[in-house]
């Protein structure tokens, strides 16, 4: 009888959307949904048999992860996913393909593999880039293990024998959210790319793999970290991509930059704990040499992503999600609002997205398997380009995501890359 409770327990398992997981359903549509994806290169072939008791072994621990989303009448909620999967499957040549809640058995993530990579796409709704790469660390440790190797529960790669920290759980903006002021935000328009659509089915991956080294020591030679130099190298682009059209009117030049809160305050959640910051380059003030652009974003960057302005950020998100008024209006309404908001304001608050997840840690038993890491932000909203950085040893990738078919931001950036002295080595799954 005991176990007959327990098993129908975990059947209603269920949680609350995060802060951040809210606004993406609402952004769901036939030809989009707010997916990413992490890759791992190993040294070895993948085994897709091995690879597949490893998932199913790893996500009872990932119970985030394990779940299916639902509507209600107010809010959405995470509901755990007691059907059959996921299932690995080869992978294919355009990622981060619409995520369809109905879908993969209504599961969330997908696990591909192609030849030595393994691939976890998973919905934002989920986690964000720090929760994934829990996942397809410890998948990858667990795969390692089954081929025989000893791997030890460090950096990303959790113990899947035990219970989860409740903290890993938690909706940690709403532990945190503490300002007892709420910053005004800008909410005026950037410039915005221009190019062709591809079909919404297409996506155009450009990947520049480079040393951590040599990197390091341009971004020194410019008084810069990593970071702000690459940073300052997008915003050069767009800056001379926009020249080069000659507008009637110029506007100025905007990057969406998600910062990881777990940096500023302790939480060892796996659900999604970030917030926006705008390193902004405004033409209309005049040219702008590379130099002056660097100098903008190191103390942009140092005075805004500081933990009481990012406190006042996360707390004026969570008093907007908990006021009365916003509680008791139905779902559809909620919808229909953040949808608008979204589309005629906030997408057009900035001119291309960037993330850096910086040096990804590894358990030292697994770091010779291993070649280097992939992460892609995915399809972007609206036609333009997404670009997303992580390095490994002393392999960093930067990999842009792009749904236009024209690759003038990517061609400038790379050869700013090349001009100061960077050897880049460039794939694509272009043909």
């Amino acid at each position: 009888m005991e176990k007959k409770t327990t098993i129908k327990q975990e059947k209603k398992l269920w949680f609350k959307l995060d802060l951040s997981a809210n606004v993406y359903p609402t952004l769901q549509r036939k030809n989009f949904s707010s997916v990413f994806r992490l890759s791992v290169l190993l040294k070895s072939e993948i085994d897709p048999l091995l690879l597949q008791q490893a998932v199913d072994e790893t996500l009872p621990r990932f119970p985030t992860f394990q779940v299916a989303i639902r509507k209600g009448l107010f809010w959405r909620y995470l509901e755990k996913n007691t059907r059959p999967g996921p299932y690995v499957q080869p992978d294919i040549s355009n990622p981060c393909m619409p995520m369809p809640f109905r879908a993969n058995n209504r599961y969330l993530i997908r696990i591909y593999y192609y030849d030595r990579r393994i691939s976890l796409e998973a919905h934002h709704s989920l986690a964000d880039g720090s929760g994934g790469m829990f996942l397809l660390q410890t998948i990858t440790a667990v795969y390692l293990r089954l081929k025989g190797h000893f791997i030890s529960n460090t950096a990303y790669v959790l113990n899947i024998h035990e219970a989860p920290d409740k903290e890993e759980l938690e909706d940690a903006y709403v532990r945190y959210a503490s300002s007892k002021v709420c910053p005004k935000r800008t909410q005026e328009r950037a410039y915005r790319v221009r190019g062709t659509s591809e079909p919404f089915y297409t996506l155009n991956i450009i990947c520049g793999v480079l040393s951590v080294k040599e990197i390091t020591q341009v971004s020194k030679s410019y008084g810069a970290s990593i970071t702000e130099y690459l940073n300052a190298v997008l915003l050069y682009a767009l800056l001379e991509k926009q020249k080069m059209e000659h507008p009637y009117k110029l506007r100025p030049v905007k990057l969406a930059l998600p910062v990881n809160l777990r940096r500023f305050f302790p939480s060892k959640t796996l659900r999604n704990f970030i917030s926006m910051v705008y390193p902004t380059i405004d033409p209309r003030l005049g040219p702008y040499s590379f130099e002056e652009i660097l100098s903008q974003v190191h103390y942009y960057m140092r005075y805004y992503i500081t933990d009481k302005f990012l406190n006042g950020d996360i707390t004026t998100n969570v008093k907007t999600q908990q006021h009365p008024l916003i509680r008791i209006v139905p779902l559809f309404i909620k919808d229909m609002i953040v949808k608008q908001f979204y589309t005629r304001i906030q997408d057009k608050q900035s001119s291309a997205g960037l993330t850096n997840m910086g040096a990804l840690p590894v358990p030292k038993e697994m770091a010779p398997f291993i070649e280097r890491f992939d992460i892609y932000m995915g399809q972007p909203f609206s036609a333009r380009t997404n670009c997303a950085i992580g390095s490994f040893e002393d392999v960093l990738t930067i990999n842009f995501a792009s749904s236009i078919i024209e690759a003038d931001i990517e061609q400038l950036f790379f050869k700013k890359l090349v001009k100061d002295g960077i050897h880049v080595h460039i794939e694509s799954n272009r043909i």
